[in-house]
């Protein structure tokens, strides 16, 4: 379980970058909490740094888009998804469980 932020300091919309190996994003989108991991699956890019359009964001390197709540890329370039993980929210402080396995949540 790794601490990322407090819940007040990541409003609706927004993400935050969480320096693991690898790299996570946490994004607060449609009122829920999502972790993916941050590298694009078609090139190395940083999705928390994508555009945030619902629960899909987009790379800001070649557009490719992922479903946050399944990893899965929605449109080409990109063919594999991302690595989702499991997010709780304990006395106000978001952690990220890492999983074991591409694809799956922890």
């Amino acid at each position: 379980m790794i601490p990322v932020c407090r819940l007040e300091d990541l409003p609706e919309g927004e993400s935050v970058r969480v320096d693991t190996t690898p790299p996570v994003a946490v994004f607060h989108a449609e009122g829920e909490l999502y972790a993916i991991d941050d590298t694009c699956t078609h090139q190395d890019a940083s999705l928390s740094e994508g555009w945030l359009e619902g629960c899909l964001v987009e790379c800001p390197l070649h557009a490719a888009s992922f479903d946050l709540r399944t990893g899965l890329p929605t449109c080409l370039p990109a063919r594999r998804p991302v690595r989702t993980h499991r997010v709780t929210v304990d006395d106000g402080m978001i952690h990220v469980h890492l999983a074991a396995e591409e694809g799956t949540a922890a």
